[in-house]
């Protein structure tokens, strides 16, 4: 999966300089870095205490310390950092304002000009 946005992580180890909190939120960024999810089943499989809250999609990190507020894309392999909160931030619940991938995600159809754009591209390396 890519990860967007890594200085989210990092921005909340400055935030709460918690030693075990770079090593925790590093662990996760690797193992979804290397994982190859469908569909939340299998977001499940890998971490069984990850919740489905309307289009968020909540992670447990160190030991239910901290939240990992994500929106995924399954279609195009992409998980959308949110926000990395602590448990009693997360409690508050303002995180559930974000809009962001409401909507959800379509698959984009080529269109007939960016085909012809990439054939031309193909022509002139060649």
């Amino acid at each position: 999966m890519r990860i967007i946005s890594r200085p989210r992580l990092r921005r909340f180890c400055t935030d709460h300089p918690d030693a075990k909190a770079e090593d925790l939120l590093d662990e996760w960024f690797h193992v979804v870095k290397h994982a190859k999810w469908e569909n939340f089943a299998n977001v499940r499989a890998t971490y069984n205490s990850t919740d489905q809250v309307d289009h968020h999609t909540v992670f447990d990190a160190g030991g239910n310390k901290f939240r990992i507020i994500t929106v995924i894309n399954y279609v195009a392999g992409i998980v959308y950092i949110r926000k990395v909160l602590t448990h009693k931030e997360y409690d508050k619940g303002n995180w559930k304002k974000d809009e962001f991938g409401k909507r959800g995600w379509k698959l984009r159809e080529k269109t007939p000009a960016a085909s012809s754009a990439a054939a031309r591209r193909k022509k002139r390396k060649s």
